[in-house]
Formats: structure tokens, sequence, C-alpha cells
């Protein structure tokens, strides 16, 4: 290992575990909390007894969706994780790229024993922004479903009021009492929270941060189709998880369409201001190389052509 290669530093490995480490594992804990207990409460929204709106049949369950949560979860952590690992393995084996990396990037010297590879750290630094990312744009669905409690688009085909009661007899009449409902009470929970649409939030912020690494890191001459390909692929895919919210009736457009801005808004984040577009570390630039006087000459005179050389250019 060159010595011109190498940084020592003594506080990169308690930054990691005294500060990132903790900050991350407060960020999954709160992502626990609001998705698996009770600790934050839904605001019960009024709604009308007669809103065409919310009358859309009952989809079933969130496993029985065409994408299902667990199918979801999988495909958005190992497909960026996969495009991650794999570009940065291949990039690093070709030649003006690892040369462009040891510039950027050097390989840091913790303590006596303990080297950080350039391809390690920018392993770890890309794929764990990308979980922290994750994790915290389900926070931030969460929040807004919490705080909101906007109503599904199957609401009242879950709720089932009585109709024929004094509160649902007048059509005009907005319902601000959660214990008209006589459904089943953990379905109409789950219908209370609809906006954002949290499968089109996560969709989006995986599929928007892999195509910034893919456009910002990839810079091979033979993937100028291969890359547009996969990144509206992936985009694509993005996409057609918010229609198939819309079109099952889980989620309003709106809901979609708020997912979609949030979960972009945390992937532009990170990708532009955290990992500053995927790039390197920059060192200072190089100074050009002077040129040695001795090797110019102290006085330079134009070239006057011969006129044999115009004869000779011009016979066939």
């Amino acid at each position: 290992m060159a010595l011109g290669n190498t940084q020592r530093s003594y506080s990169i490995i308690p930054c990691f575990i005294f500060v990132e480490l903790v900050i991350m594992a407060g960020t999954v804990l709160l992502a626990y909390y609001f998705e698996c207990t009770d600790t934050f409460q839904v605001h019960i929204q009024g709604f009308f007894c007669q809103d065409g709106d919310l009358m859309k049949p009952y989809p079933g369950t969130e496993d029985e969706s065409f994408i299902s949560p667990l199918v979801l979860y999988c495909v958005l952590a190992s497909t960026p994780t996969a495009i991650i690992f794999i570009g940065e393995i291949s990039m690093y084996f070709i030649k003006s790229t690892r040369e462009t990396l040891i510039v950027q990037e050097k390989t840091i010297l913790t303590g006596e024993c303990c080297y950080l590879n350039p391809l390690l750290r920018r392993i770890i630094r890309f794929i764990g922004v990308f979980a922290f990312g994750l994790f915290a744009t389900d926070i931030f669905v969460n929040a807004g479903q919490v705080v909101t409690g906007n109503l599904a688009p199957y609401f009242l085909t879950v709720c089932k009021p009585n109709y024929t009661g004094s509160d649902c007899r007048a059509h005009h009449q907005f319902i601000n009492n959660g214990n008209i409902c006589t459904g089943d009470l953990e379905v109409i929970e789950e219908a209370r929270r609809s906006f954002p649409s949290k499968h089109a939030a996560l969709s989006i912020y995986s599929a928007l941060y892999a195509t910034m690494y893919i456009t910002s890191t990839i810079k091979t001459k033979s993937s100028r189709l291969a890359k547009p390909v996969l990144c509206l692929g992936t985009l694509c895919a993005a996409f057609l998880t918010g229609l198939n919210r819309v079109s099952e009736y889980r989620n309003h457009c709106s809901d979609v369409i708020a997912g979609f801005i949030l979960g972009s808004a945390v992937a532009l984040f990170l990708g532009m201001c955290v990992v500053h577009n995927f790039k390197g570390t920059h060192g200072a630039p190089s100074k050009p190389k002077p040129e040695d006087p001795r090797g110019m000459p102290l006085m330079a005179f134009p070239r006057v052509e011969s006129p044999l050389e115009t004869l000779s250019a011009q016979v066939p």
C-alpha cells in the first residue's frame, strides 16, 4: 500500500459507532413504534354518510393486494442495495475508475492496524444513507397518516354506519363521531391511514435513489443505453405501484401524489446534500506541471511553406 494513498484518522470509527449508529438505531426504533405499536393514535376525522368518494368496495387486506407489503419491502430494500454493491465492485476494477477513486478518497488508517479501503467506505456510505432514508420516509409517512387521519376510498364500506339513524338521515350532516361505525375496529383503523400513500412514497424514494446513483456513478461509454433503460425501469415500477393503489381503491389520487412528492424530496435531499451526488471527497486539484524552460526554444519563427511542397501536393 502506497504511503501517499493513506490518510490517518482516529475519529472516523468513534464517530461511526457513537454518532451514526445511535442515530440509525433511533430512527429504526421510531419507525418500529409507528408501525407495530399503538403509541401514536390516529386522528379521528369526520365524514358524510352519503360521501360517494368513501363508498368504494373494500379491496381486502393488504396481503391480498396485487403488490403485497412483503413483496414491496423486499424489492425496495434489495434492488438499490444490489445495484450499489454490484456497481461499486464493477467500477472499482475498471482501471480508469479505480485511479479516479484513489485520487478522490484515500485509504483511511485508524490506529495501527485497521485499514478502511475506499471501496468499502463507499459501499457502507451509500447503502447506509439509503437505509436511513428508507426508515425516515416511513416515519414521515406514518406521521402524516397519524396527524391527518385521512379516510380511504372504502372507509364507509368497512365503517358500516347506521344509515337509518338520526345522524346519517340528513344528507349534508357532517359526522365527527368515531363511535358511529359498527364494523371491524382493526379494519376501520387501517382505513383512517390513507394520506400520504406509504407504498408510493417508499417506491419513488427507492427508485429515485437508485436512479441518482446510476446516473452519477456509472460513467462507462458502453452504458449509454443500459443506464437510461435501468433508470426508466425503476421509475416506471414506482409509478405503476402508485397506480395500483388507486386502481384497487386503497388510496386516493391525492394520497399517491403526496407520497410521490414526499419520497422524491427525501431522495433528492440525501442524494444531493448528504452524499453529494454520490461523489467522493475530492482532494485539492493538482497543479499543472510547469514546463521545463530548457526544452523551449528561445525564439519561435513562423513556418514558411516551400514551393517544392506546394508543387508535390498538386501532382496526383
